[in-house]
C-alpha cells in the first residue's frame, strides 16, 4: 500500500507541476506535513520521542529533501530519462545492502524476488530509453546522489520506526523544512518561483497528506518485515504512477516499462512467497 500511495502522490505532483514549479509544490507540501503532524502526533502519542527517533527522523527528512532537490536539478537539465533508472536502482539497492549489514538474511526465494524487483525498477524507470542520449559524468553522479538520498530516507525511517511509528513523521520535518525552505527562498530570488499562488495550496495539501500516509504505511511495514524486502517493494512505486498516466492521461508506456511492470508483479509475488 505504501508503494501505491507514493506512486499516486507522484502522479498528483506531476499534474500539479504543469501549473506550478516543483519547488513550490514541495515546499508547501512540507509545510502541510509539518502542520498536520505537529498538531496530531503529540496528541496521539503519550511518550515523547527518544533521542534515536529524533536523530534518525532528522536524518531521513534531510536525506529525502536533498533527494528531491537533486531530482529537480536533474529535471532542469532535461536528463530525467537517463537519471530515473540509476536513481531507482540505487534507492532500491542501498536499503538491501544496509539490511544485510544489519544482519538480515532473506530466504533464497525472497532474495531472488529482491533481484527481480531491482531489475524491474530499472526497466520501469526507462533503462533503455536513453540509448542515443549523451549523459555527462556529473549527471550520473547526480543520479547516484538522488538515489542515495531516497535510499537513506528508507533506511532512516526503518531505524526510527523501530521505537515509534508516529514520531518519525514529525521529527523528519525538522530535517526537511529548513532545506526545502532555503531552496524555495533561493528559487524566489532567482525568479524560478513567482509570488505565492493560493491555488498551489490545494494540490500541496493533498500531496502533503498523501506523503504522510505513505510514510506512515512504510513505517508500519518495516515493523512487520525486513528492511531489505520492504524498501525494495516500496521502490516499485513508479509502476502505479505510470499506470495512472496510461489510464487517465492516455500516455503510452515503452515496451521496457511494460516488461518492468510485469516483472514487478512477479517480484512481489516471489518475495511474498519467500517471506
Amino acid at each position: 500500500m505504501s508503494a501505491l500511495v507514493y506512486g499516486v502522490t507522484d502522479y498528483v505532483g506531476g499534474r500539479a507541476s504543469r501549473r506550478f514549479t516543483p519547488i513550490e509544490i514541495a515546499w508547501f507540501s512540507e509545510l502541510t506535513m509539518l502542520a498536520v503532524f505537529g498538531l496530531s502526533v503529540p496528541l496521539l502519542v503519550d511518550e515523547g520521542p527518544t533521542r534515536g527517533v529524533i536523530w534518525w527522523g532528522v536524518l531521513g527528512g534531510a536525506a529525502g529533501s536533498l533527494g528531491v532537490l537533486g531530482l529537480y536539478l536533474a529535471l532542469s537539465r532535461g536528463n530525467m530519462t537517463a537519471v530515473a533508472p540509476i536513481t531507482g536502482v540505487v534507492a532500491a539497492s542501498l536499503p538491501v545492502a544496509a539490511g544485510l549489514v544489519l544482519g538480515e538474511r532473506p530466504g533464497g526465494l525472497a532474495a531472488c524476488g529482491i533481484v527481480l524487483a531491482v531489475v524491474s525498477v530499472a526497466l520501469i524507470g526507462g533503462v533503455f530509453g536513453a540509448t542515443h542520449q549523451h549523459v555527462s559524468a556529473s549527471t550520473i553522479v547526480l543520479a547516484v546522489f538522488v538515489g542515495a538520498g531516497f535510499g537513506l530516507l528508507f533506511i532512516s525511517f526503518e531505524r526510527a520506526g523501530a521505537d515509534s511509528v508516529l514520531w518519525p513523521l514529525l521529527t523528519s520535518r525538522l530535517g526537511g523544512v529548513p532545506l526545502l525552505g532555503a531552496a524555495y527562498l533561493v528559487a524566489r530570488r532567482r525568479g524560478a518561483a513567482g509570488p505565492t499562488d493560493r491555488h498551489v495550496l490545494r494540490p500541496a495539501l493533498v500531496m502533503g497528506l498523501m506523503i504522510g500516509v505513505a510514510n506512515g504505511l512504510y513505517l508500519l511495514s518495516t515493523r512487520e518485515g525486513l528492511l531489505s524486502i520492504v524498501a525494495v517493494i516500496v521502490s516499485l512505486y513508479p509502476a502505479s504512477t505510470i499506470l495512472l498516466a496510461i489510464t487517465l492521461d492516455h500516455e503510452r508506456a515503452s515496451r521496457s516499462q511494460v516488461v518492468g511492470m510485469g516483472l514487478a508483479a512477479v517480484a512481489v509475488t516471489v518475495i511474498t512467497l519467500g517471506s
